[in-house]
């Protein structure tokens, strides 16, 4: 039901990335634009704004500039991580330098502005506050995370405010373009950003519960999170049941390095299912989930773009690896 939205935003994305030198400027950009990616956050932006009547072809603009700055952040993550495979190929610093990655990431988050000129008047003032808005906040969650890496004790809310801003907050300004786009009033915007903050929330959630229970049947290899000692929902859950000692005990375990990588995540893996958090997490996800589908029938999208959402939303949050 989307295949229109895919192939509008993959028709006007190329064009757009100038072709003009220097060559090792925007060659990059053309790469990760064109490595592949479900381009969630562009269909959003198109599938609200013409479920109040807009037209798709006049959201493009709109919606190119939040995969140009999506994309924008995968290329600095990837630097931050020292990943070298992005969609099963190589990242741009290992392609490149990282150098070339970092100025061609800058020059992402330009392009992804220069879009939003498209519009005018309080349609541009609306949409650029909340681009900028959320490009800080998303900049507060990378922070955020990475402080994570060297606190032990996480809290839920902590855990749940960074990948807010991590992940959430574009997923809601997607769907709020689309509302800013077709003039709808400010509650109006505000319930669609609430149901991508949302829906963003229970996509990370189910991305680690994935990461560690995942059919590898799907052809990724499970257990990372956990190899790597990650924060993930799994671990903040189960550290808010123990007593003091078996924290301690919880903290210093997870946090060390096996010699047997696999033991230690066959024996975390236990640990969940015993504390009850593998299933207590698929719970928290299906009750967003069902939160979400209430929300978006509070909306005046019309119906069928009601039904095209709920779809969406229902495979992010049911997805398997």
């Amino acid at each position: 039901m989307t295949d229109r939205y895919l192939e509008a935003i993959e028709d006007y994305l190329t064009p757009i990335i100038p072709q003009k030198p220097p060559v090792n400027l925007y060659e990059p950009v053309r790469y990760i634009l064109s490595s592949g990616g479900k381009r969630i956050r562009p269909v959003l932006v198109m599938l609200a704004a013409e479920g109040y009547g807009f037209e798709r072809a006049d959201a493009l603009p709109a919606a190119a500039a939040i995969e140009i700055f999506h994309n924008f952040t995968l290329l600095h993550d990837d630097i931050m991580d020292h990943a070298k495979l992005r969609r099963g190929k190589p990242t741009v610093h290992i392609r490149w330098d990282p150098n070339i990655a970092i100025l061609s990431g800058d020059a992402m988050v330009y392009l992804a502005q220069q879009q939003l000129e498209h519009y005018q008047g309080e349609t541009y003032k609306a949409l650029q506050t909340l681009f900028n808005r959320t490009a800080l906040e998303i900049c507060e969650g990378q922070q955020e995370d990475m402080d994570f890496e060297k606190i032990n004790r996480v809290s839920v809310s902590q855990y749940m405010e960074m990948i807010r801003k991590k992940t959430a907050v574009l997923l809601g300004t997607s769907l709020a373009f689309g509302a800013i786009l077709a003039g709808c009033e400010a509650n109006e915007r505000e319930l669609l950003y609430q149901i991508g903050i949302k829906t963003g929330l229970a996509f990370q959630m189910m991305d680690d519960w994935l990461d560690t229970f995942g059919d590898e049947s799907f052809g990724k290899k499970t257990g990372g999170d956990i190899r790597e000692s990650k924060k993930t929902v799994l671990y903040v859950k189960t550290l808010e049941l123990l007593n003091e000692s078996e924290k301690k005990r919880f903290i210093e375990d997870y946090t060390s390095d096996w010699s047997d990588e696999q033991a230690k995540i066959d024996y975390f893996r236990g640990l969940f299912e015993k504390t009850g958090v593998k299933e207590k997490v698929l719970e928290n996800i299906t009750e967003l989930s069902q939160t979400i589908i209430a929300k978006i029938e509070q909306t005046r999208l019309q119906s069928v773009h009601q039904a095209m959402l709920k779809t969406l939303i229902r495979k992010l949050s049911r997805r398997q690896k």
